[in-house]
């Protein structure tokens, strides 16, 4: 799985398909280098499918989407950028990125290179002589359209979550007369994508029809996506001209388009279901051995290749914190837990917790020792999962765009907020995340809410818990309009646990911790034999312990509340969401270089 169609990537780099570039004028503008004309091209079923892989290969790389997985997305209450204040990285995660952001112009620029290739392949399709009967005719031209549709998609819907309204082309650059457009509003373009979406959702095959991998657009992972974008599109989102965030009137026809996908899906166990073992699915990400037989994971980007234009950092820039000195080599750090995460999770009962969060991390001698609280890692991406060792930062991780488990929260999400409180079906779809979530210990799963206030907020909850360090909290902050109230929410919190107040009143301030073996099994397993002094982290961690820095013999001390500062909740270097404003860091600036390029666009309020 982890070479998937790797003579197909390679073929479409060979035959010079779609390589293109952007004129150093503007921005939109690109410049085919095809060895084969465009008309040639998508006269044949096999041209037109390497023509289709090009548009894919946009996913990946170092300007690919993990750029908003692992940068764009933080920070929130869950995770944050390791390091200090700087206009990079950190600058995007404190929310004080300006428009010159290192991080912000190149996969800005690659969107619109992937959008580019995909309008030429929905051209090429559409106007191909194998299509004249349309997918009646051709079912393969129709599938690939179908692709085309739904990437160019998701290359529509990330620029719009990030930055609110942005230049919208629906043809060819050679098709397009004018460059230098104003922006298109950010609901105009969603509109725009939920109209293309339930067109390729009917010529996409279901998975066990497709042939393909999960690296590939099929029906329920386009029905997926389609209502993820209803879903925020029926909710709060920057108005470029009052810069304030607004909800149209009509909200609920949104809802209902994501009620209706999902339930839709749900009638489809039989391609995608709760994959029992929550673990695995991220196992799975890093390996050609599929642990997923329910097909939970209804699409992920490949990565292959040891290269910055085909393979992401995950697990190497993010993830478990490995010493390089150790067999693994060097991995992880990057991402930070927000020490009040931690805590968010039942202590014992909720298993997701070990595997969200790296409360330890290897040492030089690939021994598991403990990290502080304020440098608990992100742990769903590890180095130590994968086959690579050594100096090598691109470790071959897919990274999950769509999982089922988000299926059945946005359907309960969906129902509660149409009917202003929750069906028995929607709570059976919470349920549902809850139990595998509680596995072997169902007795303490939360009650579910049977009113509509108290259900969203679970759902609030639910999605906290169960997507961290999946880059989807941000986006879910924006559309209900809470960054701002859950980033005070937080500080808050933060101050409490600094201070040892309710309910971190026997949070400890040391934990004395001696080095274990590592044996990259179970996280639980792994995580309840570290060995810390009064026994393992669910035990150790939540009572107040010895209180000072001197350690028992044979143990060594590290900080565990005491390491909590107000310079790490407000400072300007390394503070929680520090410079986030209301109605402005919502969304990010335009690059500079960018506003040169095209001098329509107008920049972001407050940049």
């Amino acid at each position: 799985m982890k070479s998937f169609n790797i003579k197909l990537r390679i073929a479409s780099f060979s035959l010079l398909l779609l390589i293109l570039t952007p004129s150093c004028k503007k921005y939109l503008l690109y410049e085919s280098q095809s060895t084969i004309s465009q008309n040639v091209a998508f006269t044949s079923t096999s041209y037109t499918n390497t023509a289709v892989v090009g548009v894919y290969n946009i996913l990946n790389g170092d300007n690919g989407l993990t750029k908003e997985a692992t940068i764009w997305s933080l920070t929130t209450d869950e995770f944050k950028t390791s390091g200090s204040f700087g206009d990079d990285r950190r600058g995007v995660s404190m929310y004080g990125a300006t428009k010159d952001n290192s991080e912000i112009y190149s996969a800005f620029i690659n969107l619109y290179v992937g959008i580019e290739r995909a309008n030429i392949c929905i051209r090429g399709v559409k106007n191909s002589p194998l299509y004249t009967n349309g997918p009646t005719g051709s079912p393969e031209m129709g599938r690939y359209l179908g692709e085309s549709l739904g990437l160019r998609a998701l290359y529509y819907f990330v620029l719009v979550r990030n930055w609110g309204s942005v230049v919208a082309q629906w043809v060819p650059s050679s098709d397009e007369p004018a460059i230098d457009v104003p922006v298109t509003s950010g609901t105009d373009i969603l509109d725009h994508l939920l109209d293309d979406l339930k067109q390729a959702e009917d010529l996409v095959p279901w998975r066990s029809d497709a042939g393909y991998p999960d690296t590939r657009l099929t029906k329920g992972a386009i029905k997926g996506l389609r209502a993820r974008i209803a879903l925020f599109r029926g909710g709060y989102m920057m108005d470029k001209a009052t810069h304030t965030m607004l909800r149209s009137n009509n909200y609920l026809d949104y809802y209902k388009i994501a009620y209706q996908e999902c339930a839709d899906l749900m009638a489809r166990r039989d391609q995608h279901d709760l994959n029992p073992v929550y673990e695995n699915i991220f196992k799975t990400l890093h390996s050609s051995t599929r642990l997923d037989p329910t097909n939970e994971l209804m699409f992920e980007i490949g990565a292959y290749g040891g290269s910055g234009s085909t393979d992401d950092k995950l697990g190497y820039y993010n993830g478990l914190r490995i010493n390089a000195s150790s067999a693994y080599g060097q991995g992880g750090g990057g991402i930070l837990a927000i020490p009040t995460y931690f805590y968010e999770f039942d202590p014992i009962a909720d298993c997701r917790r070990d595997v969200t969060i790296n409360c330890f991390q290897i040492d030089a001698n690939g021994m598991k020792i403990m990290n502080t609280l304020t440098n608990m890692t992100d742990g769903k991406f590890r180095k130590s999962w994968t086959t690579v060792t050594g100096t090598n930062q691109y470790l071959g991780v897919h990274w999950p765009v769509i999982r089922f488990a988000d299926v059945l929260l946005m359907f309960a999400e969906a129902d509660n907020e149409i009917n202003q409180a929750p069906s028995a079906a929607a709570q059976s779809a919470l349920m549902e995340v809850r139990k595998r979530a509680y596995v072997g210990y169902t007795s303490a799963i939360p009650a579910i809410p049977g009113d509509y206030a108290n259900f969203f907020q679970a759902i609030v909850k639910e999605r906290l818990l169960e997507f961290g360090g999946e880059a989807m909290r941000k986006y879910d902050l924006m559309r209900w309009n809470i960054m701002g109230s859950k980033f005070d929410e937080t500080r808050t919190k933060l101050r409490a646990l600094m201070n040892g107040q309710a309910p971190y009143a026997n949070v400890p301030l040391y934990v004395y911790n001696k080095a274990a073996v590592y044996n990259v099994t179970n996280s639980q397993q792994e995580v309840s034999t570290v060995d810390n002094y009064g026994g393992a982290p669910s035990a150790s961690l939540f009572q107040p312990g010895l209180g000072t820095s001197s350690a028992p013999t044979g143990y060594t001390a590290y900080k565990w509340r005491i390491d909590l500062s107000e310079a790490a909740i407000t400072g300007t270097s390394t503070g929680f969401a520090t410079f986030f404003v209301s109605n402005k860091s919502e969304v990010l600036p335009f690059s500079s270089t960018l506003l040169n390029q095209n001098t329509q666009t107008v920049q972001n309020f407050g940049y």
